[in-house]
């Protein structure tokens, strides 16, 4: 029989975690196999070249922390077997979003060389914890007879909404695009358009997703109870499986340097902080879309009206100099403005002291890490199920206003959403910033759930203890196993 946590390596846990090549699925989760070193388990992170130079910086950084390092499994990709452009590892590298649904298909290749890997490493995997965006990733468990855990990259909010629209047959009986619809069996009022749910062109690998995540042996999400304690309890009760909040993920870097490093490394990261430390408390509006969220030529265009207008500080994350002013491109920072092209050090600047409001596109994981810094949000949503997201901070958490986009926009800008008017911007930008009475309301109630976050992530709090109780099970499964096999 296997020891105990504390024994030596080769009778350890050792986690398998396979992530979604996509900034968005695989920074939490190596943040999660941070917090699964941290305890003791050995962890194998299963990924490919590209993404692991990009990294290898905070997997090297964590090194110097964790009793035993993560190691970084680096399986070549076949790109053009797989009818993809050569290097394409990652969904920021594809050149269209038409290729979106053939890439996740695609990372079905990587099976094989994963269950190769494995079979020739010691010691064999206790537990494998997989993207939902890889369903194929149960053959692994299977194989080796451990369980497997879903990684849930978004809230049991928006989770619950998307299953009980769906469940109680409401998308079926909706007529237009345009109807809003109410989410029945949960404790808010919420509603939303049926052309905002997410997934509906990927309607066959929805369906596999789904299956294997019913036939998962728990969840791992990336939230924290006193979050949204009721919207767990009724996921727990609906789905009938273990579920364990262990996050926010992102409180696993609290040293400046890790999260400067954290996902990608860049040439902008200290001059951005340098230009930060000129500002006054909560006086920068920081403002992205994400890793892969883009705006139109004519709304970058529109926001950046917006943004000079609104005379505040602000820090811009862009993907491309289309639609920007001319002086932008010539000048991309002042003393009013920092423009930056392509990455930068998100939880870094959302914890810094002059950042007193966070443009975004709600995606869950920027969502929880401007909650953790305690900074209010302007939501914009684009896609996926960043529509719930911004009633769950809006609606529900009371944190954030909305800017007014009604129909979605696509990752990359390639669906015709309405154009964000700059004066709807520039009002949005006032509540959150001022806001009067109400603007005030709304930073404490950020403020007060980001105290919430650290508390959970202590030792002691929920989360801490959530992972414990989650180590604990694996362990459990290993004796049982030992026990079968002796």
């Amino acid at each position: 029989m296997k020891g105990g946590p504390n024994n030596e390596e080769e009778d350890g846990l050792h986690f398998v975690l396979l992530p979604f090549m996509a900034q968005g699925h695989m920074i939490p989760m190596l943040d999660l196999a941070k917090l699964l070193s941290l305890r003791g388990a050995s962890v194998s992170f299963i990924t490919t070249p590209l993404n692991a130079a990009r990294l290898r910086p905070s997997v090297d950084r964590a090194a110097s922390v964790s009793p035993r390092p993560i190691s970084l499994v680096e399986l070549p990709f076949p790109s053009a077997a797989a009818g993809l452009p050569d290097a394409c590892e990652n969904v920021d590298e594809l050149p269209s979003p038409d290729l979106g649904l053939p890439f996740i298909k695609s990372t079905k290749l990587l099976l094989g060389p994963s269950l190769h890997y494995l079979r020739h490493h010691h010691p064999p995997p206790s537990c494998v914890i997989t993207d939902s965006f890889l369903p194929w990733a149960r053959e692994i468990a299977r194989e080796f007879g451990v369980p497997r855990l879903v990684f849930q990259g978004i809230s049991c909010f928006s989770t619950l909404c998307i299953r009980n629209l769906r469940e109680h047959g409401v998308l079926e009986r909706a007529g237009s695009e345009c109807e809003r619809l109410v989410v029945p069996g949960i404790p808010h009022e919420v509603a939303i358009k049926k052309s905002q749910m997410p997934g509906t062109q990927f309607k066959d690998l929805r369906a596999e997703m789904r299956e294997a995540e019913a036939t998962a042996d728990g969840v791992v999400v990336n939230s924290y109870e006193e979050l949204e304690r009721e919207y767990l309890n009724i996921f727990r009760a609906t789905t009938g499986k273990k579920v364990w909040m262990v996050g926010p993920f992102s409180l696993a870097n609290a040293d400046e340097g890790d999260k400067i490093v954290r996902g990608k490394e860049t040439s902008s990261e200290y001059q951005c902080m340098d230009w930060l430390e000129r500002k006054e408390p909560k006086s920068v509006v920081y403002v992205s879309f994400g890793s892969i969220g883009r705006l139109s030529p004519p709304q970058t265009a529109e926001l950046a009206r917006a943004l000079e207008g609104s005379g505040r500080d602000f820090i811009w994350v862009v993907k491309s100099w289309d639609g920007l002013p001319e002086e932008f491109k010539e000048r991309p920072i002042t003393e009013r403005r920092m423009v930056i092209m392509g990455w930068a050090p998100q939880v870094a600047i959302l914890s810094h002291r002059a950042v007193g409001g966070f443009v975004t596109h709600c995606g869950w994981n920027s969502t929880v890490e401007a909650l953790c810094a305690g900074v209010p949000m302007v939501c914009w949503p684009l896609f996926a199920e960043q529509f719930f997201n911004e009633r769950q901070v809006v609606d529900v958490l009371r944190v954030g206003v909305g800017v007014g986009v009604e129909n979605p926009n696509g990752w990359a800008g390639e669906e015709a959403g309405e154009l964000v008017k700059r004066e709807a911007v520039e009002k949005a930008l006032e509540e959150v910033m001022e806001g009067g009475a109400e603007g005030v309301g709304r930073r404490e109630r950020a403020r007060e759930l980001g105290d919430m976050a650290r508390m959970a992530t202590e030792v002691g709090g929920s989360s801490f203890v959530n992972l414990t109780r989650l180590i604990d099970y694996v362990w459990k499964c290993e004796s049982t196993k030992d026990v079968r096999e002796s």
